[in-house]
Parts: C-alpha cells; structure tokens; sequence
C-alpha cells in the first residue's frame, strides 16, 4: 500500500512540475506539501480562484503593515498568515492547471508575472508604510531589486527556454518564510526589520548582479551558436 502511495506520489509530483526545475533549499518539503494539497483541493475551487486567493494575502500582508504602523506589532502575525496564503494560491494556480490536465501555459504564465508583480508592490508598500525617514529606500530599494530578479527569469526563459524561478538555493518560498521570520522578530525586537530589509536589498543586488552576468554569457553563447548553424545552413 505504501509503496503504490509512493509511487503516485512521484507520478503527481512529475506531472505538476514538468514545465520548471527547482534548486530551491526546501524544495523536497515543498513538493510533499503541494503533492498532498493539489490532490485535495475541492473539484469547486479552479486555477484562476488560487490566484485570486494569493492576491488576497498579499493585501493580507499589506493590511498587517498598516495596522502595525498603527495599532499593535502584533498585527505582524496577520502580515505572516496573509504570506502563508499568498504561498497557498501562487504556488498551487498552475500546478492544480497540470494536475487536472486543464492548464493554459501562456495565460498562466501571463497572469502569474502580472500577480506576483502586483503582489511585490502591495507587500513593498507596506514597508514604506510602516517605516519613516531615509529607511524607505530599503523598501523602494527591495521592491526594484526583486523586480530586477523578476526581469532575469523571464529573460532566462526567452533565451534558454527554461523556466527557472529560483536563485540557487533561493526561491520565493524561502524569501517569504526569511520575510516572516523577520516580521515575527520585529514584534519582539523593534526595528530589526529597517536593518534586514537594508541586508536584504545588499544581498539581493550581488545574486541579481551574478545571475545577471550568468544571463549574458548565456545569451552570448546562444549567439554563437545560432551564428554557427546559420552559416552551416547557407553551405
């Protein structure tokens, strides 16, 4: 019995994941999670309702900030479920699409840049929100940084044909748990987030400047090989 769960465990893991290669440090944990959960969804719920419902914590998350700034740090806690949701819709949208069989590779793909996207800017907006004086540019700083990062992996799609959302041993997952992890402390310890946020932006620009170069020796190569098989397709 084990060893049949086993076995479709690893044919729905295959199927829901063969438009993308993940290097992601916990990416073995996650795909257990979405394996488990993309079988379980409600025949009600479709592809476009999880990202809607991403979006809808990501505005979580936006709502935490200003309560935060306002009321309480406690509201940070809604910061952390409003990401835990946003992993929830963005992570199981198109891998629900390859599991029913009903997936629209270019729509999906469209719509999940534009979300993120929108999602980015919601959760950057409230860290402008909820920080003052120059520790803003932390914020703007992480938002272009990300966007950055965002413009790599579509670039890295047009030129190898590969759809790779992560960096390393980084993806958005273990972006959105180190953005938790340092919500959760700032209820704590105040003001932890202004120094982690300028941390985070540090680091992200020396990951965008070594994919970015990585990117252009790629693109250079394929350069050259498409000068090759030119000239060999005139003789």
């Amino acid at each position: 019995m084990k060893l049949k769960q086993k076995k479709n465990s690893k044919k729905v893991l295959k199927t829901i994941s063969n438009d993308r290669t993940r290097t992601n440090l916990i990416r073995k944990p996650e795909h257990i999670a979405l394996v488990f959960l993309v079988q379980r969804i409600p025949s009600w719920l479709s592809s476009d309702m999880l990202t809607f419902i991403g979006l809808l914590g990501s505005i979580m998350t936006l709502m935490g900030f200003i309560l935060a700034a306002h009321m309480h740090a406690y509201y940070f806690l809604l910061c952390v479920v409003g990401l835990a949701i946003n992993w929830f819709g963005d992570s199981l949208d198109g891998r629900l699409a390859f599991y029913r069989n009903k997936s629209r590779q270019w729509y999906g793909f469209t719509l999940d840049i534009i979300i993120d996207w929108i999602s980015i800017i919601l959760i950057g907006l409230g860290y402008l929100l909820y920080v003052e004086g120059n520790w803003k540019l932390a914020g703007f700083g992480l938002i272009v940084l990300y966007g950055w990062s965002m413009l790599i992996t579509l670039l890295r799609y047009k030129v190898t044909g590969k759809y790779i959302i992560d960096s390393g041993i980084f993806g958005p997952t273990e972006v959105r748990i180190l953005i938790a992890l340092f919500l959760i402390l700032e209820i704590f310890f105040k003001d932890i987030i202004l120094y982690s946020a300028a941390l985070a932006c540090l680091v992200l620009f020396f990951i965008n400047i070594t994919d970015s170069l990585k990117l252009l020796s790629l693109a250079h190569g394929r350069d050259l090989e498409e000068k090759q098989n030119n000239l060999y397709g005139k003789k």
